[in-house]
């Protein structure tokens, strides 16, 4: 399609025409059908609420269409209305548009839900099952005519995929403001997201996706590596290496297909166990897992020779990771280090899939009986947490990789929690790992988005980035060095692990020095026209400041205020008012819905004066909010970083803790 049609259809918004009705396609990877949970009523509201995108005259024909989608998938994803020109990451030089940071934002929305990076693309589900990027599509075509008519004095606000409309603002102001699944508390349970959600009233964001700030698993694939190699550090001895070693998990899907591809980088045997097939080819085709198996004796031959070889390689399963958890006890294989990233944030719905039946099966029994489904799902996770346990016992070094497992297990009854019974047996990774070792000292997902489209600018970026990280390398402290020397090898070894799916992305873990550094010296490239175009930053939500997560991001936050969500609210106004082009919020997560609240931001760097104001100040409370909760909450690395901060901000105060000898509390009651 030629783009000036491409800009037409994007100026046009809702059709003038009737569209003709069509079918979903045969292939791809549709989204599970979703609990039928509305009552007769309700669907003819559901209906009624979706027909109100479209003129009168359409309703006669919609209604019927509309009513026989939701039957059949459960939601009414107005698939007639899906765009016929392809959906990708477009330089942004090809949108239509008033504002440059709008025709920013186009480009991310479009990357989200570009097939190669999309889990779900025909439902807009961009990632862990439910993360959408809207309810439907007329949603998103308006979405798209808004923001190419957008100016500079205009924000559009966003409610839970749904297009409220522009406002007049300022140029000081969000382009864009997003918000998801904000619910009142007290209807925040899952089956109230499945609801509302088929009403078409609410949606679940997930993280990267409903805020459009995801870039394929590459910055997954980042967070995975840094948690896996941190790992073999803390149970190899000094000098060792994970070369051989075996590290067992679960998921090839959205963000769990990142997996295969850290282990290599960790340089570790990564064996994952996927039950959709279809995911664990869509990897393979990819490069992001070495081989594929489906026979488990054969796996268990595979990764006998892995180990006696020391290799460096990943092996997909394509069947059930309890089968593997048992095989590999009963064949007696040492696995290092296990985890799982399944999506059990949204286990009744397709996150989770139980043994011992097919993945089919299991898609027919989730919608036709899930009370049934329900109960097979518990059994499954009390059977893997009993083979973990086993695992365990011999010296595997297991952790929650954020995707509420241990949560859901303990939930099904499982053998999970610890003597004490209040705290999991096995620690979330990041109270072991991201916690102490990343976040307290302010490092986090930093990531950017060269807006060409171009190769060469994202090859710039690299050098400018690796070139500040190691300038700041030979000035910092102990206490981060082994935090810049990783990232620093990731940036070497980026280009050639071939981490771009979709838009020209990259990420690194950095703290707010090497951000805001890395940022500036951007935009100065941008000016000079050595980077030919925009670059926009963001980060995951994943991170040192944006998220409230008890069982993830602030799992070790141990003052009693882990289940509060004070900082990501904070984080998300104080980042709007500082410069960010757009902000966004949302109620749940990578550890489900009404688990998190977890805030982000995008910001388009365009090589002007005004851009360096902007990222100078929102990029340095984007994280140093949380460095400041967590110091209060009596994190020692938190602390030191604070303090460090503030020996070289001036104008930065914050409250440190008075720490109390905990002898003086012990007979107190």
């Amino acid at each position: 399609m030629e783009p000036k049609d491409f800009k037409s259809q994007i100026l046009q918004g809702i059709p003038e025409q009737l569209p003709p009705s069509r079918p979903y396609p045969e292939r791809g990877n549709p989204a599970p059908k979703r609990k039928d949970i509305l009552s007769q009523e309700e669907k003819k509201l559901a209906v009624q609420n979706a027909l109100r995108y479209f003129p009168k005259a359409w309703h006669q024909e919609l209604a019927k269409e509309f009513a026989e989608e939701l039957k059949t998938y459960g939601r009414i994803y107005m698939h007639r209305f899906k765009p016929t020109y392809k959906i990708y990451a477009r330089p942004i030089s090809e949108y239509p548009s008033q504002s440059q940071q709008a025709a920013a934002i186009m480009l991310m929305i479009q990357n989200n839900l570009d097939p190669a990076v999309a889990q779900h693309p025909e439902e807009l589900i961009t990632y862990g099952g439910n993360g959408a990027v809207f309810q439907n599509w007329a949603q998103y075509l308006l979405t798209m005519k808004y923001l190419a008519e957008m100016t500079e004095e205009q924000t559009l606000h966003m409610y839970s995929g749904h297009p409220m409309g522009l406002f007049p603002s300022s140029k000081e102001a969000p382009r864009v403001v997003v918000t998801n699944g904000m619910m009142i508390p007290n209807y925040s349970q899952p089956d109230d997201w499945e609801k509302f959600n088929a009403l078409g009233v609410t949606q679940y964001g997930q993280m990267t996706a409903g805020s459009y700030m995801y870039i394929g698993p590459q910055g997954i694939v980042h967070g995975t590596a840094i948690t896996v190699m941190n790992a073999f550090r803390k149970v190899l001895d000094k000098g060792d290496n994970p070369k051989g070693k075996v590290f067992l998990t679960a998921g090839l899907g959205g963000m769990s297909g990142a997996q295969p591809k850290a282990g290599n980088i960790a340089e570790c045997i990564t064996v994952c166990a996927e039950v959709n097939p279809e995911a664990a080819k869509k990897r393979h085709e990819q490069g992001w897992v070495d081989e594929l198996w489906s026979d488990i004796s054969e796996l268990v031959q595979r990764t006998r020779k892995a180990i006696a070889q020391n290799e460096t390689v990943s092996l997909a399963y394509i069947g059930n990771i309890v089968e593997v958890w048992e095989q590999f006890y009963s064949e007696d294989i040492f696995v290092h280090l296990g985890s799982d990233q399944t999506s059990l944030h949204n286990p009744w719905a397709g996150g989770y899939y139980p043994v011992g039946l097919s993945f089919d099966e299991a898609n027919v029994m989730m919608a036709e009986d899930p009370s049934a489904f329900k109960e097979k799902v518990q059994e499954s996770l009390r059977r893997q947490i009993t083979a973990i346990n086993k695992h365990t016992a011999k010296g595997t070094y297991f952790f929650d990789y954020g995707n509420a497992f241990l949560l859901e297990v303990s939930r099904a009854g499982g053998d999970v929690m610890a003597t004490n019974q209040i705290d999991f047996r096995y620690p979330s990774y990041v109270q072991d790992i991201l916690g102490p070792m990343c976040f307290d000292y302010g490092f986090g997902p930093f990531r950017w988005v060269c807006t060409s489209g171009n190769r060469k600018d994202l090859q710039k970026t690299d050098a400018i980035a690796l070139e500040v990280m190691k300038a700041i390398k030979g000035e910092a402290p102990e206490e981060i060095q082994q935090q810049m020397q990783d990232n620093i090898k990731w940036i070497e070894e980026a280009e050639q692990n071939k981490l771009v799916v979709g838009s020209q992305a990259r990420i690194l873990y950095a703290d707010a020095e090497g951000r805001t550094k890395i940022a500036e010296a951007f935009n100065q490239a941008i000016s000079k026209g050595e980077i030919t175009a925009p670059v926009v930053l963001g980060r995951d939500h994943h991170d040192v400041s944006g998220t409230d997560s008890p069982f993830r991001e602030t799992s070790n936050i141990y003052d009693g205020s882990k289940f509060t969500a004070d900082m990501a609210i904070h984080n998300v106004i104080g980042d709007s008012f500082r410069g960010a082009t757009w902000v966004s919020i949302h109620n749940g997560g990578g550890v489900g819905w009404g688990e998190v609240m977890n805030g982000g931001f995008g910001m388009v760097l365009d090589g002007t004066e005004e851009a360096s104001r902007r990222l100078q100040n929102m990029l340095f409370y984007d994280v140093n909010n949380g460095i400041s909760r967590r110091s209060w909450a009596r994190n020692e690395e938190a602390l030191f970083a604070i303090k460090r901060e503030m020996e070289r901000t001036p104008n930065l105060e914050v409250t440190l803790p008075n720490l109390v000898e905990t002898d003086i509390l012990d007979h107190l009651f």
